[in-house]
């Protein structure tokens, strides 16, 4: 094993770039993976970089940053029984599954890669996995409508794993270029906004009866997204507005409540699903399966399963495959030029 790791750092200010760091030592409950590949997410990991380099510090610190990746066990420490050295495995966590050549990530933020799902792939699984309890946040079945604002990654991933439900799913986004992948990867109805309104084709799409969820999937000012999927939502007879909106992104929201939104459940949907920052359960813990049906580790299997079985597609969703030491300019084409790139994968020499 080598003794250095190269890693994409960015610091306080928002610069970024690769650079040699000292591979570091598993500890107990940890793999140690030699990476593969690992994916950038457009929102929760580049979103603020614009801000910080509008107000930069004088002293600014740096961190290795990335949550999500794939790669091979090479290392172990502790009871990690169900892992071997040499099994595939997709990591995930902030502060372990690193955009590095080599990381240390607790084994319960870890699950085996079926064999016919790629590293690039596979390394989607804490964006696919927080779709995926956004989903299961939602309560959403079979037959219902839902609309999903924001095809960033986790906005198309909740698209498909909403239509993996049974549910039938528009989605919508500024991007022309988002709205052409959600098209490529099966998504019933992909809107582009800004030149038509959403809310009659909402109510076309449903055949009057109206939304039964919308899932809103940025960050930033939601409010205007907000009232737009209350008002694709159904109404019941007293005029009041009845079902349910998920927030994933980290979406900031001024509205007011009570007869304000109606009867509508606001539901706030926290990452991967139970037990992601819980040091113990990331490091073996685990909660009763009869209290807690899907912990994070459950999430995460299930989403590499659905990839094996053909249900999630990933692939349309990547638009860029470049080297690690190409990071910085990866990142600066997602920063500068959202319309051109989504999912960037990071792969190792």
């Amino acid at each position: 094993m080598s003794q250095t790791r190269k890693v994409v750092v960015m610091d306080s200010n928002g610069k970024i770039w690769t650079e040699e760091q000292p591979t570091p030592e598993p500890e107990s409950g940890q793999l140690l993976v030699e990476v593969r590949a690992s994916m950038v997410s457009p929102g929760s990991g580049l979103g603020g970089v614009k801000g910080r380099r509008a107000n930069p510090e004088p002293n600014p610190t740096k961190r290795p940053f990335g949550y999500t990746n794939a790669g091979v066990v090479i290392g172990t420490k502790g009871d990690c029984d169900e892992f071997s050295i040499g099994d595939r495995v997709s990591g995930m966590g902030g502060g372990y599954a690193l955009h590095a050549t080599h990381a240390c990530i607790p084994h319960n933020l870890c699950a085996k890669i079926p064999d016919n799902v790629s590293d690039a792939e596979a390394a989607s699984n804490h964006l696919a996995a927080t779709a995926l309890h956004a989903v299961q946040r939602g309560r959403i079945v079979i037959g219902e409508s839902v609309v999903v604002a924001g095809l960033g990654l986790v906005g198309q991933l909740s698209c498909q794993i909403a239509q993996i439900a049974g549910a039938y799913v528009m989605g919508l986004d500024h991007f022309p270029r988002r709205v052409q992948i959600a098209q490529e990867a099966g998504v019933d109805l992909p809107i582009q906004l800004g030149d038509v309104d959403p809310v009659p084709i909402a109510k076309e799409f449903t055949k009057g009866y109206g939304m039964d969820c919308g899932i809103i999937a940025f960050g930033g000012d939601g409010t205007e997204a907000f009232r737009q999927i209350r008002s694709m939502l159904k109404t019941a007879p007293d005029t009041h507005k009845m079902g349910r909106i998920v927030i994933v992104g980290g979406a900031t929201i001024t509205h007011g409540f009570a007869a304000g939104v109606g009867n509508v459940d606001v539901i706030s949907a926290a990452r991967t699903g139970p037990g992601y920052h819980d040091e113990a359960y990331e490091h073996g813990a685990d909660y009763p399966p009869v209290f807690v049906d899907w912990p994070t580790q459950r999430n995460l299997e299930l989403v590499l399963q659905l990839m094996s079985d053909g249900k999630l597609k990933v692939k349309p969703l990547i638009t860029d495959i470049v080297p690690i030491d190409q990071a910085a300019d990866a990142c600066e084409k997602l920063i500068q030029t959202p319309n051109e790139a989504l999912g960037v994968v990071f792969t190792m020499p």
